[in-house]
Order: C-alpha cells, then structure tokens, then sequence
C-alpha cells in the first residue's frame, strides 16, 4: 500500500509559506510516499515561475500541476520546456510546451506514478475533450504502472463527477480542483476509483477564493476592473490523502485535509 497526497491550488506567497510549514510534517507523520500539488497560482496568484517552481518542489513536492493560468507568466513556456516535474493541461493542443502527463517515481524509488493534467471545456477556455484525452494517456500509462492520477481543472462539478464515472476502474484516482472551494463529497467510486470534485485551496481564506475581499466586493458593486491581490490571512491547508493498493491501482482509502496554519 502506498500514500500519495495531493494539495490544491496553492495561492500566492501566503500558500507556498503554509506548504514549507505543514507539508514535511505531513509527509513524515502520514508516511507519505508521493506529493501532487496544483501549482498555477502560486506566483502571486497567477502562474507559476522557475523560482517558485524550485521553492515548491525543495518543501517535498515531487510534481507540479497546472491549469488555465499556466500562460500568465511568460517565463512558463522555458519552464515546460526545460523542466520535467511541471504538467500542462494535456488536452491542450500538443504543439503547445511542454507535456500534459508524465510517469514518476516515488520518494523511495519503489513505485512509479502516472500524473496526468486536464482542463475541462464548461465556462473555460477552449480545450480538446478531456475524456478522451484521458483515455489515451491512460492507454499508454497503463504499460509502464496501474497507478494514475488524474487532476481534473474545471469549474462544472458535473464535468469533474462525470469523468470520475467515465474513468471509474480503469486510474486510480479523478481529483478536482480550480473553483478553490474544498468539497465535502470524496469518496471511492463503484470500481475503485477515489474522487473528490474539488480539493480546494492552500492558501489565505479570509478572502473570496484566495483574493482580498474588498476588491471583490467592490468589484461586484461596480463593475469596475480592479487589480486582484492575495489576501494574507486565514491560512489553510487544503488537500486530500489517498491510501492506493500498488498492485491493482486501486484506492483503498481517500482521506480529506483541511489544517488551519495561524
């Protein structure tokens, strides 16, 4: 049996500073042999640079997932191209940088993992259909390790529940992130494969879904385009833990985190 866990989105500087502080404990205390986390807001809430891409993986990190904000900062399409442990969206076109899955190994070298990124289609930017871009990168996967996971960066809950269904039995797990909002519904589907629409957010939660509360307010208010900045207070760690039994790829237990840092 091995643990793997995955954190969502990680916000900002106040996100990255609760990862440094709880995530070693978390892997020591919980026997953690593999950490996912969803990376595209953590700088300054908006993409991800080479630096914070260093900071994230030297916490304990061992894979960087991605989504509709991968193309904010400009300096991602080196990173993609230059690094291995960072996923794009693969239902992106494939001339786009970089790879959209990945198969890695485990902090003791004794399992290797299947990663794979998607972005869904339901109030989103256009993308190709990620189920079956799923099922291809499952096909090829399947070849080389039965244990995949699969984060699913949409905003419909439907989408997200409807390719847990559609994948059910064949990957391990469909973790759901993107709305920055922990749901209550994890659970393992009818053939094994653990699911939870959405495992929320690692960062500042006095804030609406990251973002300082007034300029948000405001903003409804008005109408009016503001410049969005990560609240700083509140923070928390959002994340979900996963007992997956290495010889089937089954998940024999999904566990959700929510720890308060300050």
């Amino acid at each position: 049996m091995m643990n793997i866990l995955f954190i969502g989105d990680i916000n900002g500087k106040p996100g990255r500073k609760v990862v440094k502080n709880l995530l070693p404990d978390l892997i020591k205390n919980k026997n953690i042999d593999f950490v996912i986390a969803n990376g595209e807001n953590s700088a300054g809430g908006f993409g991800i640079t080479k630096e914070k891409y260093d900071e994230l993986l030297s916490y304990g990190i061992d894979v960087i997932t991605t989504g509709n904000h991968i193309w904010d900062k400009k300096e991602a399409i080196e990173l993609l191209n230059s690094e291995t442990k960072i996923l794009r969206p693969a239902n992106y076109p494939s001339n786009n940088p970089g790879f959209g899955f990945g198969i890695f190994e485990s902090k003791n070298k004794k399992f290797k993992i299947g990663v794979i990124n998607l972005i869904g289609r339901i109030f989103m930017p256009p993308a190709n259909c990620p189920f079956l871009t799923a099922l291809k990168a499952v096909e090829e996967i399947l070849n080389k390790t039965k244990i995949i996971i699969i984060d699913i960066h949409a905003e419909a809950t439907s989408e997200k529940q409807a390719l847990g269904f559609y994948l059910d039995g064949k990957i391990s797990a469909v973790l759901g992130t993107h709305t920055h909002v922990q749901t209550a519904d994890e659970r393992i589907l009818p053939l094994g494969t653990g699911f939870i629409t959405d495992v929320g957010m690692t960062g500042p939660f006095d804030s609406v879904i990251g973002v300082e509360k007034e300029t948000i307010i405001r903003r409804f208010l008005t109408l009016m385009p503001e410049k969005f900045e990560v609240a700083k207070t509140n923070l928390k760690l959002n994340a979900v833990l996963l007992s997956i039994d290495e010889t089937t790829g089954k998940t024999s237990n999904i566990e959700r985190i929510n720890i308060k840092y300050e």
